[in-house]
């Protein structure tokens, strides 16, 4: 008998792929080409005896012999190559690459993943930075208590002080910075801070400006008191605080202040020190034991020890006070477009501890917000860049060592101010 089923020629053997196997044994690597091992003379290897209990009937053809549809045969769909569906590369998004390999990745959905959690992140880091750096805000000034107050005019202005305190520095931070250790507070800088539509001017009042402490309400008593007469300014500070200052600079100038900001001598060099120095141009080198200042002439960068030495220095000049309230005003500039370039806000390891040193070491009054804060910020360095105005109060004389305002130019300037017009009023 033969082991072939009938009609099942040698040639239709070699040629019919997939067809499958006449054998009720399972199929050799005859029809397996890709694993065939050759003969010695080249052929395949021999093809497997038929089954002891003979052949099979001969099964229905499903190809026309070329592995292909034609007359209704069956294709093999590229299975021998690895090609599963469609035409080569696999087709559609997300389907395999050339050849059958991994998935090609679908890149319009990457990118949209990607930009979501870019921006959620963005929004949860600004949300937890804003509370953070609400939280460190004091808020300890209560400008309610500040009595017969004049009219609010337009624009904002803000009063800033930078005061002798020494809370919470050490004997030897106290000698480092050449602070001294004088008992209780006095305010060594003044400055009334305009923000308005028609420019933004910084005006300083000089510590030893002759004015007029009136009657306020005591800070702590709740009692009215005085008033105390002809003083230096920065007395008002040492007899009862921020608010007693509020009252003396608004008696004395008719402006309307909105808020208060007060930093001490620690926290004004951790500043420094945290935004990595502040590039300043000395115009004229100076020394001052009392400062510790010793300076050369010409562009350097001062760190936190040597900041302060330089807005706190008097004795080395002969116009002392209004040459220092200069020096401080130019700092202060410098400070504010230090603290503003690239290489600090969009570098988190030194932008967070100069946030951290700033709002930590400032005492503001208790409506003051954080936009607030940021306003004040921006209008200094605008001043610094030449958009606005920056002066000390106009100076008449001086009585008893005392500096006298300029009456006449003092009341132009602060209807200027107050009706928020540009200022013409200058200092010299």
């Amino acid at each position: 008998m033969s082991e072939w089923p009938d009609a099942w020629s040698d040639q239709n053997r070699r040629n019919q792929r997939g067809g499958g196997s006449a054998s009720a044994q399972p199929e050799g690597p005859r029809v397996m080409r890709q694993v065939r091992r050759p003969d010695a003379g080249g052929h395949g290897a021999p093809r497997p005896a038929a089954p002891p209990y003979g052949g099979v009937p001969q099964q229905p053809s499903y190809g026309d012999g070329q592995g292909g549809y034609g007359q209704g045969g069956y294709q093999d769909g590229g299975y021998n190559t690895g090609q599963v569906y469609g035409g080569p590369g696999g087709g559609g998004p997300g389907g395999r690459g050339p050849g059958g390999g991994a998935p090609r990745p679908d890149w319009r959905r990457r990118i949209k993943w990607t930009a979501a959690t870019v921006v959620a992140v963005l929004v949860v880091t600004t949300v937890g930075t804003y509370f953070w750096a609400d939280s460190k805000l004091h808020r300890d000034v209560d400008l309610s208590k500040v009595i017969d107050r004049p009219e609010a005019g337009e624009g904002t202005n803000y009063l800033i002080v930078g005061s002798d305190s020494r809370a919470g520095m050490s004997d030897e931070d106290k000698k480092k910075l050449h602070t001294g250790s004088a008992e209780g507070q006095r305010t060594d800088s003044m400055m009334i801070l305009h923000v308005g539509g028609s420019g933004d001017t910084l005006i300083s009042l000089p510590r030893d400006s002759n004015v007029t402490i009136p009657t306020f309400k005591g800070s702590e008593s709740g009692k009215v008191k005085g008033p105390l007469g002809p003083n230096k300014l920065n007395a008002a500070y040492a007899f009862d605080g921020p608010t007693l200052l509020v009252r003396t600079v608004e008696y004395n100038t008719g402006l309307h202040i909105d808020h208060y900001v007060e930093i001490g001598f620690a926290g004004f060099a951790n500043i420094v020190d945290a935004v990595g120095g502040v590039d300043i141009e000395i115009d004229k080198a100076f020394k001052d034991k009392y400062s510790g200042a010793d300076f050369q002439a010409g562009k350097q960068t001062l760190d936190g020890q040597q900041a302060l030495a330089f807005v706190r220095t008097r004795h080395a000049f002969a116009a002392s006070d209004l040459q220092r309230t200069k020096n401080q005003q130019k700092f202060l500039s410098a400070l504010a477009h230090q603290v503003a370039t690239p290489s600090t806000v969009l570098n988190p390891f030194k932008l967070y501890p100069t946030l951290g040193a700033g709002l930590d070491s400032l005492t503001v009054d208790k409506d003051m917000s954080l936009w607030d804060l940021a306003s004040m910020f921006w209008a200094m360095k605008g001043v610094s860049g030449g958009d606005g105005t920056s002066m000390n109060m106009p100076i008449s004389g001086s009585t008893g060592g005392n500096l006298v305002w300029d009456k006449a130019k003092v009341k132009t300037l602060v209807d200027e101010l107050n009706n928020d017009q540009k200022v013409t009023v200058t200092s010299d």
